[in-house]
């Protein structure tokens, strides 16, 4: 992390070594229902668009989290609601597709179907979220029944998001078929469930049984099909059931009554449904739809000594796709090994899997392949797990006299119970290289784009074939050699080569060399750079006014606020009678990561922000550069975090697995550390092991 950033606590910590190899930092994207992603799941993800995951019985881990309710909203929420993909409103959803094999339904007929609904709910739903709906229904059912408070039980259940909008489909379904007295929306891809009030008022009318079988009539869709209510001699009647039909499905439904004739030769009239034609004719078959949809294919990346995006261009080497085709929730750790879902569009299931002998070779391999129908967005997951091991455990130099292993305990114990200071990781900046991305960052926002491909160009001291090209672009700036020698998995230098050799190596060339790479990779750097800002406020916030809440710090509201609203609309500044009144805590206080529509502390955090944007010559940038596309409206992130689900023990290194904990004291020339725990989205391990540590990593 540039610069020396201050910490949230105050013990003494202790010293070793992190990712000594890739094995010893292993980090598993959690989902967003909080299970973990590994090769050893084997059904499709919810977190993929697909079906909820069922973790293998020959997995050694337990792939569902406990994740408790968080303290405050989290920043990371500004990213999605800012984005293009979020509607917060709720809307039915569409395109239901029609149940198979289904007869036409008529009075009387038995609902006996709730057995294939349930079984279907079973195979789309994992048993706890399955045994929850059943009891949501119970409740809403017992509470029609019963004169007891409605209220008393949840108005809604979420079964959280699917992004798949055939299996949202296929639940949709599913749940009106067997509990049509439920009614389902959509709500930002989430399946939220909640009482049919339609079917509660039908059944004012008629008996219950024809409620139920009306509405799983509706629910189907099936072309040609009709519905018969049981013969009524009341016309008085019949008007109201005409009338209630009318205006609640008018547009979907006729009916008509019909003289019938029971077993006794009695004339009676009975009320018959059916879907208007024209209703039919609009809809466009559901095979036309995905006829003309994008393919997506979605699976589980594992990648050892790689980065995220390094990753990424090497599979659309192989795959003959742009790496703009490939979406994911978040950038890995490099040394490491680990796992996170993907989605690359325009490749189909079978041709990924073609690939995967190949990419073996490359540190890569990919799991639980399957069609999706969306691409996935940074942030759309719930966390991320990590197992790590430190080594060469030491005390500090100035505590040589302490216990290691109670120094040990006393830095572990105090992060998980005070959190730590929420900070970008040094992986966000590019850690060891010369040029760190901020600077190029910097650059693009000055439009230096001559200076920012020269800094993206600069050379490592190595001398392996990447940093020789590079190293001999810069000295003669021969756009073409040097892509000769690039290897071929370098996708961004020889994108951008390649316009340079086009266009020239002056500030309409570089712009167009810029250009030239994925938009989402021009963003990583600005955004690498709105990072070490954040830093380095969030650290003076500390130094300035440590753990209080003090007037003019920016608060995240989570209650009381319209779901329309912006992100600006829910941060509210701390007034001095607010402060007094100790009214919030430091977990919910954020700080803005620069951009043109955030607001900013009304403190000394406000001044010191403007004073170091001027430092770099930003005292009026807008944060837009439209020769290259760059719009960055800015966030909100909460300066502190806490650790997750957290355990830990100690390893004798000659002896593998070995645990220590009962020793009174640990050989420091054997003993290694083993730590296992989640943090939120956008929370750096490296940051939380500085904290515990407290030393640079």
């Amino acid at each position: 992390m540039p610069g020396a950033l201050c910490t949230r606590s105050d013990h003494t910590g202790f010293q070793g070594r992190i990712k000594t190899s890739a094995s010893d930092f292993i980090v598993t994207e959690i989902d967003t229902l909080g299970r973990l992603l590994s090769e050893n799941v084997d059904k499709t993800l919810p977190g993929l668009g697909g079906m909820p995951a069922v973790p293998s019985s020959s997995s050694p881990q337990n792939t569902h989290r406990y994740w408790p309710k968080p303290l405050e909203l989290h920043s990371e929420e500004c990213y999605q609601r800012l984005g293009p993909f979020d509607n917060p409103s709720l809307a039915p959803e569409e395109s239901l597709l029609p149940a198979k094999d289904s007869t036409e339904p008529v009075a009387g007929a038995s609902s006996k179907g709730g057995h294939h609904e349930g079984a279907t709910l079973d195979s789309l739903l994992d048993e706890s979220v399955n045994e929850l709906l059943n009891q949501f229904a119970c409740n809403i059912k017992g509470g029609w029944d019963s004169e007891h408070d409605p209220a008393a039980h949840p108005a809604e259940f979420s079964l959280g998001p699917v992004l798949d909008k055939r299996n949202r489909a296929d639940l949709h379904s599913a749940i009106r078929q067997k509990f049509p007295f439920l009614m389902t929306v959509t709500k930002n891809n989430e399946i939220i469930v909640k009482a049919n009030s339609d079917y509660k008022q039908l059944c004012q009318l008629v008996s219950e049984k024809e409620a139920f079988d009306f509405f799983k009539f509706l629910d189907a869709k099936l072309e040609n099909s009709k519905f018969s209510f049981k013969p009524d001699g009341n016309k008085e009647h019949r008007k109201a059931v005409h009338h209630f039909i009318s205006q609640k499905f008018g547009k979907l439904l006729e009916t008509k009554s019909f003289s019938v004739t029971d077993f006794c030769d009695q004339h009676n009239v009975a009320i018959i449904v059916r879907f208007r034609e024209k209703s039919w004719s609009r809809k466009r078959p559901a095979t036309d739809c995905q006829e003309k949809q994008d393919v997506y294919t979605g699976f589980i990346l594992r990648k050892e000594n790689l980065e995220t995006l390094e990753a990424i261009s090497s599979l659309s080497t192989e795959l003959g796709v742009l790496p703009s085709d490939f979406s994911y929730t978040g950038i890995k750790d490099k040394k490491a090994i680990t796992y996170q879902a993907m989605v690359v569009k325009k490749v189909t299931p079978e041709r990924l899997k073609e690939i995967g002998s190949t990419i073996v070779k490359k540190g890569m391999n990919v799991y639980n392949i399957h069609s999706v129908c969306q691409h996935l967005r940074l942030g759309q997951l719930k966390g991320n797990h990590f197992d790590i091991i430190v080594r060469d455990l030491k005390l500090q130099s100035n505590d040589s006299s302490a216990d290691l292993k109670e120094r040990i305990f006393e830095a572990i114990e105090n992060v998980k119970t005070e959190g730590f200071v929420n900070y970008y990781g040094p992986q966000r900046f590019g850690q060891g290289q010369t040029v760190q991305t901020d600077q190029i960052g910097l650059a693009l926002l000055n439009e230096e784009m001559v200076k920012a491909v020269k800094l993206f160009f600069t050379p490592e001291d190595a001398d392996d074939p990447v940093n020789q090209a590079k190293r001999y672009f810069l000295q003669t700036e021969d756009a073409k050699g040097t892509l000769g020698m690039l290897p071929e998995f370098k996708v961004r230098e020889k994108m951008l080569l390649r316009a340079l050799n086009r266009y020239g190596i002056n500030q309409e060339g570089c712009t167009r060399g810029w250009l030239s790479i994925p938009h989402s990779m021009r963003v990583f750097y600005v955004h690498a750079y709105c990072s070490k800002i954040w830093n380095e406020a969030a650290s003076f916030r500390f130094i300035t006014y440590g753990s209080k809440v003090v007037e003019g710090d920016l608060v995240l509201a989570g209650e009381n606020v319209d779901e329309n609203s912006s992100v600006n609309d829910r941060v509210h500044l701390v007034t001095a009678l607010e402060e007094s009144a100790n009214k919030y805590a430091l977990s919910q206080v954020v700080l803005p990561m620069v951009g043109h529509s955030i607001k900013y502390p009304n403190n000394e955090v406000g001044q010191w922000y403007q004073e170091r944007l001027a430092k770099d010559g930003l005292q009026t940038c807008r944060f837009r550069v439209p020769v290259l596309q760059l719009n960055t409206p800015g966030c909100y992130r909460n300066i502190l975090k806490y650790i997750h689900n957290l355990s830990y023990h100690f390893l004798e290194d000659g002896v593998k697995g070995i645990k220590t904990e009962e020793d009174s004291h640990l050989n420091e020339s054997k003993a290694s550390l083993l730590l296992s725990f989640d943090l939120d989205p956008s929370c750096y391990a490296t940051v939380c092991l500085r904290e515990i540590m407290k030393c640079d990593l």
